[in-house]
């Protein structure tokens, strides 16, 4: 299988939007991790729909003007792993939910460093808000596009959290 593929310029840095036909499967961050996101061959394209979509929806959200995405979603991972991002999705605009309580939701308390994992692998980053999970403490945890990238997108959103990781760098 070939995904499509086009970067976008962001105040996260580039990002690479993937598709699959006209479903997005991923949001890769410029430094991203090789293996993060397991995916086949890309081919880079500059007419596909759904990235256009997404790249507008993008633009609108760092612009401050979308709060909520509306695009045609394919996750691709474990049964176990759909279950976290799923349940990233329901996470409201502006707030903020820690990995114990995702772990309660999705029906497995027992699993917070599990859904931590999953959290990691997360491919459709910003549109799945895994940005939006922190430490129990209130502390921004690790982030696939580095912690400076989650206040930002945190602080664009407006969301209030104990900041024990504040870098000062916003924009």
């Amino acid at each position: 299988m070939t995904f499509t593929c086009m970067t976008l310029a962001s105040p996260v840095g580039e990002l690479k939007l993937v598709a699959n036909g006209a479903r997005l499967v991923a949001i890769l961050w410029e430094n991203d991790k090789p293996n993060r996101v397991r995916l086949g061959a890309m081919s880079e394209v500059a007419d596909s729909q759904i990235l256009l979509r997404t790249a507008q929806q993008l633009t609108e959200y760092f612009a401050g003007t979308r709060e909520r995405f509306e695009l045609e979603l394919d996750f691709v991972g474990t049964p176990f792993q759909k279950k976290v991002w799923h349940a990233l999705l329901t996470i409201p605009f502006g707030e903020t939910r820690s990995y114990s309580q995702i772990a309660v939701q999705i029906g497995c308390p027992g699993a917070v460093r599990a859904v931590g994992a999953a959290n990691g692998r997360n491919p459709i980053s910003i549109v799945a808000p895994c940005h939006r999970v922190i430490g129990a403490s209130g502390k921004l945890t690790g982030f696939a596009g580095g912690l400076e990238a989650k206040e930002l997108l945190l602080t664009l959103e407006g969301c209030d959290w104990a900041g024990a990781n504040r870098t000062g760098n916003l924009f």
